[in-house]
């Protein structure tokens, strides 16, 4: 069933034509992936789908009655409602049942509002999408359904947009980095989700584990040219290769053939014959093949950093706490030349704070972090850089260097740095003011990079950069000789640059595990396994992971004997709902059956949200 279709659109802002002529259709249950380079239109192709902004040619033909929804990277939430109000802020019919059922409750003395919003709930079946959505929130770590939006982070209410999308279950749901600002617990909760669920999507998301395991098809946008490939990311890799390697050969070709007939245009006289005419006409659109060049680079570089000596950074019984939250306990660590160090936890376990703790940002409660005299450090943060009014690309990188030095006497100059992250020589010159948001990430780096440290801190790198970008990354860390350590939620970027994992557990333990994460997930799903057996074989220990995050023998008993009381609460709940169908009950006992009914209520509430923190751990 086609969903919607992309007739021949183009958009333009002023002189940068950002795509022209392109179409594709999306159909029901299609998981589609949209790829392209940062400033090249894929947020304008999102909003035109959401109907936020318009092409400057084309259409986009919907099916009557299509509901879409857009998450966004901005927040337009209600600031004055709490996270559950936001939920119910919406045109959902079966929120609404949801929502008449509960103020039913809050006025026992109507009899007749109350039945009728019971019956709803049992027609639409809305007790399950209740239990549904409360997981969702759960599962983004929104467990306060009465804390007022006013009052969350900025990651906090990116979870609740994406919460919302996602309850609202609507025909066609579209994304704007949906992996952003979640943990990897997060992720891969949310990577499932969309594996089981039949949903359509259409998605910008860098994270190329996602698009590998989620997507079934990939439309990728190329220097104005639409191309689309049926399959997930692997697919789409080894099609674009086999593409290229095509186009590269044909490229070839016509300039063989250009040369040939450059010659030919040279001896042709004045006087031109129809048969000429259209030769000449074919002429110029070989020329305009010949002269295709790829942007694309390769970074390959042998750099010259400055020399790091023996002392490195040394931690010695370093602490770090925050009120009751304790981040570092009595760590102790030795950084050894050459390290590759990722770090992944939860959010709000303390990742950035070792960070800002090696760098000297903010200090230990206790303990000492001892830097060597020769560390040179390159700190990529999450706020990125202060830009002055007025200032162009090329201004902002060399505040900071003119080149990097390579080896044998040989150097890459700023401009050739900023050409190797994507921008080319026309981009130098724009003002900065210009540039998009992934394009300000990628000028960010590249102000880290020219001034040539020799231990690269990187702090959620891969955030708001496109997938091109990345491979460039990728590819100069791989080349990078010095230190590096890097917290980055993105399982791909980690598997590829890193050599052991710091594993932050909460409550001031972390793991030093040695191998990249796909290492650690068969380690960890190992582990699940063993205690999946050891239930089987009637141990009474249930463990996971470690000490932190298991069931106890008596949460275990807890477990058990609420889903126990949960039976029989709503044993207990229909058989009171169905007391109040006798016609000839008084007023006083319509009071006391609704009092015992808001009671049962308020129970099973309090203790499906203890069963869900129990579960999780099982998980």
């Amino acid at each position: 069933m086609n969903y919607l279709t992309v007739e021949n659109i183009s958009k333009s802002y002023g002189e940068l034509n950002l795509f022209q002529n392109i179409s594709f259709s999306i159909h029901k249950n299609k998981k589609i992936a949209f790829v392209a380079k940062n400033g090249t239109g894929k947020t304008s192709i999102l909003n035109i789908l959401a109907k936020i902004d318009t092409p400057d040619s084309g259409q986009v033909v919907y099916r009557k009655g299509l509901k879409t929804a857009f998450l966004t990277q901005v927040s337009e939430l209600d600031e004055t409602l709490t996270i559950e109000e936001t939920i119910f802020a919406s045109d959902s019919f079966v929120l609404k049942i949801i929502n008449q059922y509960h103020e039913a409750l809050l006025n026992p003395e109507d009899v007749d509002t109350y039945q009728k919003a019971y019956e709803d709930m049992e027609r639409e079946n809305a007790w399950d999408f209740e239990t549904q959505y409360k997981q969702i929130l759960y599962k983004l770590k929104l467990t306060d359904l009465n804390k007022k939006v006013s009052t969350l982070s900025g990651g906090q209410k990116k979870r609740l947009n994406l919460a919302n999308v996602l309850i609202h279950k609507p025909d066609v749901l579209i994304l704007d980095e949906p992996t952003n600002h979640l943990d990897l617990e997060m992720i891969e909760w949310l990577e499932s989700y969309f594996i089981k669920e039949h949903m359509t999507l259409f998605m910008v998301t860098h994270d190329r584990y996602f698009l590998e395991r989620v997507c079934t098809e990939i439309v990728e946008l190329d220097q104005g040219k639409l191309y689309s490939y049926k399959g997930n990311y692997s697919y789409y890799l080894d099609k674009k290769e086999a593409r290229m390697e095509l186009e590269s050969i044909e490229t070839k070709k016509a300039k063989q053939l250009y040369k040939k007939e450059l010659n030919w245009m040279r001896r042709q006289p004045k006087a031109r014959t129809t048969k000429s005419k259209s030769r000449i006409d074919d002429f110029f659109e070989i020329k305009a093949l010949a002269s295709q060049r790829r942007n694309d680079y390769e970074i390959q570089l042998e750099i010259n950093m400055e020399r790091l000596g023996s002392k490195i950074i040394e931690l010695h019984h370093v602490s770090k706490s925050f009120e009751d939250t304790i981040i570092l306990d009595k760590f102790d660590y030795v950084f050894k030349k050459g390290e590759r160090i990722g770090v992944i936890g939860k959010n709000g376990s303390g990742k950035t704070t070792l960070l800002n703790l090696l760098t000297g940002s903010i200090t230990p409660d206790s303990g000492k972090v001892i830097i060597g005299e020769t560390v040179k450090f390159g700190y990529y943060t999450q706020d990125g850089i202060v830009i002055k009014p007025g200032q162009k690309v090329i201004e902002v990188i060399r505040e900071y260097g003119d080149y990097i030095p390579l080896k044998k006497g040989r150097q890459i100059s700023a401009q050739q740095l900023l050409e190797r992250f994507l921008f080319d020589r026309k981009k130098h010159y724009d003002f900065v003011e210009k540039l998009s948001g992934g394009e300000l990430k990628r000028l960010f780096l590249c102000t880290v990079l020219i001034q040539n440290p020799n231990f690269l801190i990187l702090d959620e790198p891969t955030n708001d950069l496109d997938i091109v970008t990345l491979n460039v990354l990728e590819n100069f860390l791989l080349d990078f000789p010095g230190c590096l350590i890097v917290v980055s939620h993105d399982r791909y970027f980690i598997d590829k640059i890193i050599d052991h994992l710091f594993i932050f557990r909460g409550q001031g333990v972390i793991e030093d595990f040695p191998g990249n994460y796909s290492d650690f997930r068969i380690y960890e799903d190992s582990i699940i396994n063993t205690k999946v057996d050891s239930e089987k074989k009637g141990e009474k220990k249930l463990w996971k992971k470690d000490d932190n995050i298991k069931l106890s023998y008596n949460e275990q008993k807890e477990l058990k004997n609420i889903e126990s009381k949960l039976k029989s609460l709503e044993h207990d709940k229909k058989h009171l709902e169905t007391q109040f169908n006798d016609t000839t009950l008084s007023t006083d006992k319509i009071n006391e059956l609704s009092s015992q009914l808001q009671q049962i209520t308020k129970d099973i509430e309090t203790k499906e949200e203890r069963w869900f923190q129990l579960s999780s751990k099982l998980e």
